[in-house]
């Protein structure tokens, strides 16, 4: 390929991140979350209608380019996470919170952010007064003597933390790290921090594995990223890091490396219990014993090590508001919400949990049992991606593991998923049934699924008959 003949591909990706971005920014920008949801969602459209654009366009990239590309265009779209306080979730809030409270020496799970005992490390920004301060729909009131209203931006402030030791060593070390006054910043770049590593993960395992590093830029430019990674702040991105890092060792020859990539898992479980679904793909296609606990025992060695400290230092349990949270987002109750909105629009309310478990346990089989054991992430995307498609959950950033997933196996197809999230997320308030919402966008997206795993498998099919499927 000449320079004028590879030069055009890249001048039109570039164009297409540079469209990216600044519609990312339009977005970010916006305050519309709870004022004009139906505005957010069609910014957010935008944004995904430029990323498929922007992935088209680097297929014609010339190799040798491919990789600076990537770098480039995650550096500019990671960068546009930081151009606004965060827009739709309030949970770096928490996250800042308990990282002073750890720096001040008491453990974050012993209060709830009301309690009078921590009134002491209260702040204007934190803990607004007055009844102007405390008008809207991002603040949450608490009890006050006097006349003075008093309120919180951390949500649930009743009630105590939910999140692992992982990630609340890493609220303490972004505290201990920030200046004074620099308020939801800190988090925000060290969650870009953690994306911009994830992308550098994803190139390290696709480089060593002989595969396109194209497949990089599902993480690296998908809008979900700066929205809800750096924006948001949100700590599953770590959870991600740690993720894919652990299958990437877990891919590797020897029970050493597999023993590393368990631990790397084990910390991943400990930052937000969610990576554990990725653990049946991290023993994909494995038929010894010992190559199972390889990775298994030191994931549960570092999970039960990482509370610890937490359980000693602690006078109550080290997981919080977990059940309670369970209980309030309706996994206990199908037919409350937009949980299990497939499974209810075929099913009897009462059989969604039953009828998900046993699916859910054959997916794990089948990947347990003919998973590539050389592509552990291939299994762990099936599981993440039925799990996803059966429980319809409805906080986008939850499918940050699964678009680092997709990077590292290629199968487009489940970003679907991702779109999802964010159109029950937001898109449900305009529309004002958040369960509607998720039947459509998650059936679409499991139709997407479908669709192209049926014409992969009969484009393979033709080629394994050695001709072309008509």
């Amino acid at each position: 390929m000449n320079l004028r003949t590879a030069l055009g591909p890249c001048l039109l990706s570039a164009l297409g991140l540079s469209a990216l971005a600044a519609v990312l920014v339009w977005t970010v920008r916006y305050d519309g979350n709870f004022t004009d949801p139906a505005g957010l969602s069609w910014r957010y459209a935008a944004c995904w209608a430029l990323f498929a654009v922007a992935l088209l366009a680097l297929r014609r990239v010339p190799a040798r380019a491919v990789v600076p590309l990537v770098l480039a265009g995650a550096f500019a779209v990671t960068a546009t996470g930081l151009v606004s306080p965060p827009r739709t979730s309030t949970d770096s809030y928490r996250y800042a919170w308990d990282g002073r409270v750890q720096s001040a020496g008491i453990s974050p799970y012993d209060h709830a952010p009301q309690d009078p005992a921590l009134e002491g490390l209260r702040d204007p920004w934190l803990f607004p007064t007055g009844a102007a301060a405390c008008t809207g729909p991002d603040r949450a009131r608490i009890p006050y003597a006097g006349d003075t209203a008093h309120c919180t931006r951390i949500n649930r402030p009743a009630v105590h933390t939910i999140y692992p030791p992982v990630a609340e060593v890493y609220f303490l070390a972004v505290d201990r790290l920030s200046p004074e006054g620099a308020r939801h910043k800190p988090l925000q770049i060290g969650a870009g921090v953690l994306s911009l590593g994830v992308t550098g993960a994803l190139l390290l395992i696709l480089r060593r594995r002989g595969n396109d590093p194209r497949g990089a830029a599902y993480w690296a430019w998908c809008p979900a990223v700066p929205i809800e990674a750096v924006n948001n702040a949100h700590v599953d991105v770590l959870g991600v890091l740690l993720a894919v890092s652990g299958l990437g060792l877990v891919a590797a020859r020897g029970l050493g490396r597999r023993a590393c990539g368990g631990l790397v898992l084990g910390a991943a479980v400990a930052t937000k219990l969610m990576p554990a679904v990725v653990l049946p793909g991290a023993l994909s296609g494995v038929r010894r014993v010992r190559d199972a606990l390889a990775v298994l025992l030191p994931a549960a060695a570092f999970t039960g090590l990482a509370y610890l400290p937490y359980v000693l230092l602690s006078h109550g349990s080290v997981f919080g508001y977990l059940g309670g949270y369970v209980e309030e987002e309706g996994y206990e109750d199908p037919s409350a919400g937009s949980r299990y909105a497939l499974l209810r629009l075929v099913l009897p309310g009462d059989w969604a949990v039953p009828v998900l478990l046993a699916v859910m346990a054959g997916v794990c089989g089948y990947v347990l049992w003919r998973g590539d054991p050389r592509r552990p992430w291939s299994g762990a995307l099936l599981v993440t991606g039925w799990a996803f498609m059966l429980l319809t959950p409805g906080y986008s950033w939850y499918a940050l593991l699964l678009v680092g997933l997709v990077a590292l196996d290629g199968r487009w197809e489940w970003l679907g998923i991702a779109v999802a999230g964010p159109a029950v997320y937001v898109t449900g308030q305009a529309f004002g049934s958040r369960g509607a919402v998720a039947a459509t966008a998650y059936g679409a997206a499991a139709l997407l699924v479908l669709v192209v795993t049926a014409v992969r498998w009969h484009r393979r099919r033709g080629r394994e008959s050695g001709g072309e499927p008509s």
